[in-house]
Order: C-alpha cells, then sequence, then structure tokens
C-alpha cells in the first residue's frame, strides 16, 4: 500500500482541508462540548481542530471590556488548558504518521524543519481564518468592510491551498526516503509549576 494513502487513513491533503471544513459548519450550528481523540488518524485530526477552534473564541473572549479581570483572568487559564491540549495532539499526529513511515530508509534523505503535524495545525487555523472571513464578507450591513474580508478571504484560501500542496508534497518525499522529519517536543514550561518561575514562587510562598 502506498505509504501516503495509508497514513492519513485515505486523507489527501485536499480531503483533510474538507474535514476541517465539514467540522466547523456542524460545530457552528451546535458547538459540542467535547471532541475526543479516538483510535483513528481522523479523530486525532478532529480533536486537535476543535482545540484551535475552542481557542479562537476563548481568544475573542480574551479581548473584551465589558467584563471584568477575573473574567478575564479565567478565560486566559483556558486558553493555556487548551493551548497545552493542541500542542499535545500535534506531537500526537506526528507520532501517527511517524509510525506509518517507520521502516523507511531516510539514512540520505533530507531533515525537514517542520513537521507534518505541525502543518495539519497551521491547516486547521487557516481553516478557521477562512470560515470567519468569509462570514463577515457575508455581512450585508457594511458593504465596504464586507469587500475588504472577501479580499482577505481570497488570500487566506490560496494560503491554504498551497500549504496543503506543500504537506502532499512531504508526504510524498518521506515515502519516497528524500526527507524526513523528526518529533519534536513543545515542552511549555509555562504550565509546569516547576518551572515557571512565578508558579514556583507561589508555591514557595504558600
Amino acid at each position: 500500500m502506498h505509504p501516503t494513502r495509508n497514513v492519513v487513513a485515505g486523507l489527501a491533503a485536499a480531503e483533510l482541508t474538507g474535514l476541517h471544513d465539514a467540522a466547523l459548519r456542524a460545530w457552528s450550528a451546535a458547538p459540542p462540548h467535547a471532541v475526543e481523540p479516538g483510535g483513528s488518524f481522523e479523530s486525532l485530526v478532529l480533536a486537535q481542530h476543535f482545540s484551535n477552534f475552542s481557542l479562537w473564541g476563548l481568544e475573542d473572549e480574551a479581548r473584551r471590556r465589558d467584563v471584568t479581570d477575573a473574567v478575564i483572568a479565567e478565560v486566559k487559564r483556558s486558553i493555556d488548558r487548551w493551548n497545552q491540549q493542541r500542542n499535545d495532539l500535534v506531537e500526537r499526529i506526528d507520532r501517527a504518521l511517524l509510525a506509518e513511515f517507520a521502516g523507511i530508509d531516510t539514512s540520505r534523505a533530507a531533515l525537514h524543519s517542520e513537521t507534518a503535524g505541525t502543518m495539519i495545525d497551521r491547516l486547521s487555523i487557516l481553516a478557521l481564518k477562512v470560515w470567519y472571513m468569509c462570514r463577515y464578507a457575508a455581512d450585508a450591513a457594511d458593504p465596504k468592510l464586507a469587500e475588504e474580508c472577501r479580499e482577505k478571504a481570497a488570500q487566506l484560501t490560496a494560503q491554504r491551498v498551497d500549504l496543503a500542496r506543500c504537506l502532499e508534497q512531504l508526504y510524498a518525499d518521506v515515502a519516497a526516503g528524500r526527507r524526513h522529519f523528526k518529533l519534536y517536543r513543545q515542552h511549555k514550561a509555562y504550565n509546569d509549576p516547576r518551572l515557571n518561575p512565578a508558579l514556583r514562587s507561589e508555591r514557595e510562598i504558600q
């Protein structure tokens, strides 16, 4: 079986963007409480996409001026939790992909600086940008703003198409032994009370 098709469980990069879009349509109509990763590659992609979807709404809330500082503080803490989950899922996606590519001779392959999981994360974020920009472009209340948003949506769509093609090429290159990528751990120190100086001081005071 061709490694590229096996790796993504039948999802080419273009099909991956379709999965992102379909999820946004469903979640915007009825946002779920959670999207848990399962045993399939698709479920990992959707759970990671939902982390970005959740972060998008929280980032909007964090910029409000009509609520108390306590509300904003709680939103910021939620952003930290979701961002940690987002990064953890990127790593799980990379592990799944690398497991499928195991056995390919990469001794002469060039190292690709960005992992496939990170590219999928970027595609998820671009899906969100395109989705919301298209919604703003459809707003007839402000024709000038709508036109501006249509132009931005077109630019973002072109960026997403380019990135999807780059991901597809990376799959092909890895399968052929021309390039490889490694699993890079994020090690977010700010969430670890042992490594964050501010949190460590707080523990020492207590």
